[in-house]
This record gives C-alpha cells, structure tokens and sequence, in this order.
C-alpha cells in the first residue's frame, strides 16, 4: 500500500494553504504505520522543502503553477490518467483544490481537502481567470474524489448548499495551531516589540492582504476608535495578496498612514511573541473556511475580536468577541468593549489558552488516517 501526499502547497505556498499541507503531513507521518510518499508541482525560484520531514520518497513534476492547473483540470475532463507520476500509488490526497486525475482502472481511491468556496461565495474578490477556473473545475474534482475533507463544518455546509455534496461523503477534520504557537517571554516579547517597533497599544491582523480580509472597514473603524483611544495603531503582517490596491487607497483617504504599521515578513520564530504584544488580535474577514490566526493567536495569550461570519464561530468559540463584518459601527462596538476593560482582556487572554488547546494536528492526524481507511478498506494507523 503506497499513500501519496500531494504536498504542492506545502512546498511552494507560506500562507494558510502551506501551513495545513506542512502540519498534517508531519503530524500523519507520526500515527502512520507505513510513512506516505510526496508528490508536489516543482516551480523553479519558489519551491522550498518541508523542514523537519525523515527521508521520503518523493516525486514531482516541473510545470508552472497555471500550467500545472490546466493539466489536471484537463486530464480530468478527459479520463486521463497520471499515475505514472505516483509510481505504485494507492491511494491519494489532495491537500489542496487540485484533483490529480486517477482514473484508469483499478481506480485509485482519492480524497481531497476542500478549505473554502470563496470564489463561489465572492466571486468579486477574486481576479477573473482563477474565479473561472475555479468555478469550471473544482465542480468536477468534489465530484471525482471518493471522500472529501472539509476543515470547518461552515465549508461542509458550502459544499452541500452550491454543489449538492451528499454529506456522508464529507468528513470535517479540523486544522490547530502549531506547537510553537504558545506563550512567550516577557523578555522574547520585549525583544520583538523593539525589533518591530511595535506600539504600546495596537490592533493585530494576520494574512494577506486581499478583499476578503476586509481590512478597509478595519482602517475605518480604527480612525473611529482613535477619537476615543488616541494611541492606537493597527499592525498588518501579511503580504501583498490579489486586488490589495483599494486598501492602500483607502489608507491614503482617510489619512491614516502613520497609523497603519506594516513590519514585513515576521518569522515563525517570532510571531508568537508578535501575537503576545498585541492589545487584541483582530480577523474582521467576511468569509474564513478556517481562521488559522485566531487559534494561534489564542494560543500565545492573545484576546481575539472577530467577524461573527462563516467558520469563525466555531474556533472562538464563546471566547472570543464578534462583530458584523459589514457594519463598521458594529466592528468599532465590539472592539471598544474590549479596549476600555482590562479586565476582560485578561480573562480572554487566560480563557483563550484553553479555547486553542482544544484543537490539535495530532487529533487531525487521527481523524484524516480514519477518512482513508474508510474509502481503503483497511487499517493504516499504528496499533
């Protein structure tokens, strides 16, 4: 029996996409009885390998990144087969909305994590071409994979809304903070307040920047909460995504560029300590499949505010604070309760620590391994 791992995105991807393929492989390879192969999509002057990973056997193709979706996309269309870049698979997983066609007989068994349907949802924040081949070929893949695993029950109930998933087939596994997401130093946080040149008191948003992050209402509601609480300043750590310029835009509008701080990129070595320093961790988003940031910043000790919108309920649980994403006097209400009690900062920072300690990569591990042995047939987990 040879498990493949499409870990594409692992290699090639650092956002939330990478982050799931990375831990869930390292966490698999640890209650597997058999360590899985790798297959990923090489792409010259961005593929980086999993760190940490004991030797495995790998294969790859070298294609762009468009030409690689158009292959697949394609094969599937056709009733192609590509299992001669899986030598001896049998059985496969795609981490990722790519479906390698499998399809000559004997079939393979496939599954296939389904992290969002965004670009169903918000077809306007999503440039024209991905939107199309999105809408055109992830149809088919769900249709084509033997079980699929959605990361929050909000993605399940997209799948069976637009595409008419029968539920049985869909298993929700849900993500978790890596480990070294915990509770830093007071001296590690001092190191990178000064490192960063962070604020005293300011608002934290992780992710890219992208129109679904919402962070425009965000500016907005800051320079409304400025009136009141005159120090505030709001940190963005994420890179430039898609459709990012009217957000630079509406920076320059409402003149709040020297409130807007945006350190570059911040290693894993020190993001925790970032999540720390924060007066509270902000996700106004209006649509997550998972919001990876609010559980890590949990995790490091950080109140979480956030959009009462999609997935984001079920991480927060009845820790953190919600708000409307589309109403920026509801955004502003949400976060001014926080920011005017200490009290309750405090009780959020304690409650959250163990709010993200109810998720963890070795329970996802289980659960993913129990979704292939369901469609294999047999034990592949160690006794």
């Amino acid at each position: 029996m040879t498990l493949y791992l499409d870990v594409s995105a692992g290699v090639n991807v650092s956002s939330g996409l990478g982050r799931y393929s990375r831990s869930l492989t390292h966490a698999l390879i640890r209650h597997l009885a058999k360590p899985p192969a790798l297959f990923y999509n090489y792409i010259e002057g961005r593929t980086k390998p999993i760190e940490g990973l004991p030797e495995l056997a790998a294969t790859r193709v070298k294609l762009g990144y468009k030409a690689w979706r158009m292959a697949v996309w394609m094969g599937q269309l056709t009733g192609r087969d590509f299992r001669q870049l899986t030598p001896g698979v049998t059985l496969f997983h795609a981490m990722e909305h790519l479906l390698m066609p499998l399809n000559r007989q004997p079939k393979v068994p496939t599954v296939m994590t389904v992290h969002d349907l965004i670009f169903e949802l918000f077809p306007e924040h999503h440039k024209r071409l991905n939107h199309v081949f999105l809408t055109r070929a992830m149809p088919l893949f769900v249709k084509r994979a033997d079980a699929i695993i959605a990361v929050s029950e909000a993605s399940k109930r997209d799948l069976i809304e637009h595409y008419g998933t029968p539920g049985e087939k869909i298993t929700v596994v849900y993500e978790a903070a890596d480990t070294h997401f915990q509770l830093p130093t007071p001296a590690k946080i001092a190191e990178v307040r000064t490192k960063y040149h962070l604020p005293e008191q300011f608002l934290l948003v992780v992710g890219a920047i992208e129109p679904r992050k919402n962070y425009s209402r965000l500016v907005e509601a800051l320079m409304i909460l400025r009136q009141k609480h005159t120090d505030l300043k709001l940190v963005v750590v994420g890179s430039k995504g898609w459709l990012y310029e009217p957000f630079f835009q509406r920076i320059k509008e409402l003149q709040a560029g020297e409130h807007v701080l945006f350190p570059g990129y911040v290693p894993d070595d020190d993001l925790p300590a970032v999540y720390s320093a924060a007066t509270i961790t902000v996700m106004a988003s209006v649509y997550e499949g998972f919001g990876l940031p609010i559980l890590e910043a949990m995790a490091c000790g950080s109140p979480v505010v956030c959009s009462q919108s999609s997935s984001l309920p079920e991480l927060g649980g009845e820790v953190a604070h919600y708000f409307d994403p589309l109403s920026i006097d509801s955004m502003v209400g949400g976060l001014d309760t926080v920011l005017n009690d200490e009290a309750l900062q405090q009780k959020m920072r304690i409650e959250g620590l163990g709010q993200a300690a109810k998720f963890s990569w070795e329970r996802a591990a289980k659960e993913t391994i129990g979704v292939y042995e369901q469609i294999f047939g047999q034990r592949l987990s160690k006794i």
